[in-house]
């Protein structure tokens, strides 16, 4: 379920399936991408998204289908916050992983507790993110720490992920909300205008035929099925590289 609760000029979205981690399927990823339009719509001013529980989003939910549904639902909601007219904070009050790291680097500032962490473990089951991920955690973070996430598999706390730009201060999910007051308050085309500017300047699309290819080819692989059938068995998966 997605939650939306609203505070004068701002809206605080809420991933709440601690049962599951707030994991991300389909059905929420597209509630989610929904109560953000919703939010703008009603003219709020700052939105704040966060996660019910232990979690931000533990990523990709396992359970349920992966393939060209998934992805289009998930790259169509991080459209939806990125493009959004107004200021979007990630309070992210526990892990973020995969997906759940994707999401809280949609925003445009990300407010950290101070026991969440960060990982993008795509080379653990044969998966790939986006072009447009890669960017925006080399642009956040730098070169080093995408190569940490994305080569190495690395899980990055809070402390380092703030020293790295990754996160912009850590604090609660009440403080995300005093900074959204805050910024509610601001000249809103002023914000609008900034906030186009920077997705312009500084992330160019970066989507090509070949880097096309070799995403799906990670999407369709026989490694990709071994992972999930490695899952399903308890081991560590053995990929071959096809």
């Amino acid at each position: 379920m997605i939650t939306v609760q609203t505070q004068d000029a701002i809206a605080i979205i809420t991933i709440d399936r601690d049962e599951k981690r707030n994991a991300l399927d389909i059905a929420h990823l597209e509630q989610l991408g929904k109560s953000v339009e919703a939010c703008i719509s009603d003219s709020h001013r700052a939105l704040v998204i966060t996660g019910a529980g232990r979690a931000f989003s533990a990523g990709a939910d396992l359970g349920g289908v992966y393939g060209d549904g998934f992805r289009d639902a998930l790259y169509a909601t991080l459209h939806t916050i990125t493009t959004a007219p107004v200021p979007v904070i990630a309070a992210v009050n526990g892990a973020a992983i995969g997906a759940g790291t994707q999401l809280a680097i949609a925003c445009d500032l990300r407010v950290s507790a101070p026991n969440a962490v960060y990982a993008v473990p795509t080379a653990r089951n044969g998966l790939a993110v986006d072009p447009w991920t890669i960017r925006r955690l080399s642009v956040l973070g730098g070169g080093g720490t995408a190569r940490a996430l994305l080569l190495a598999c690395e899980t990055i706390d809070a402390e380092t992920a703030q020293n790295r730009g990754l996160v912009d201060s850590i604090g609660t999910t009440a403080d995300a909300v005093e900074i959204a007051r805050e910024i509610a308050t601001f000249a809103p085309l002023s914000l609008q205008y900034s906030k186009h500017a920077l997705n312009a300047l500084l992330e160019p699309d970066e989507w090509d035929d070949s880097l096309g290819f070799e995403f799906d080819r990670c999407w369709s692989s026989a490694d990709f099925a071994e992972s999930q059938i490695a899952r399903s068995e308890n081991r560590r998966p053995i990929f071959e590289g096809k």
